[in-house]
């Protein structure tokens, strides 16, 4: 099957084929954020490892994303979009708090994703 088909022998038009290709960029950041969180092992290396910096570049490419597609999404993919967004900020955020306890630092809140 070709890659624009869907099963059953549907072929996808443009409009489809840029909502998949969209959504696959928005899981492509999640996956990078979820192991700079230390979720998700690094396939190169096969090792979890923590990286909050490269946790909230993705997080907040995904911000960027959000922001200048606003409008232009379906329902189903803003949504989608949003609730990734949710999701990842709330690891971000606990991640960021054992990083701080462990250190003894406080979170001052300057910090935005």
């Amino acid at each position: 099957m070709s890659d624009n088909e869907k099963q059953g022998g549907e072929k996808l038009n443009s409009g489809q084929q840029q909502q998949i290709l969209f959504v696959m960029l928005i899981q492509q950041h999640e996956q990078i954020a979820q192991m700079g969180l230390g979720k998700t092992e690094n396939p190169q290396t096969g090792k979890t490892e923590r990286d909050l910096k490269s946790a909230k570049f993705a997080i907040d490419t995904v911000v960027m994303l959000e922001k200048f597609t606003k409008g232009n999404l379906p329902k189903e993919i803003s949504s989608y979009v949003t609730e990734t967004l949710n999701k990842l900020r709330l690891s971000y955020a606990d991640e960021k708090k054992k990083e701080n306890a462990g250190s003894g630092k406080k979170d001052d809140g300057n910090e935005k994703s």
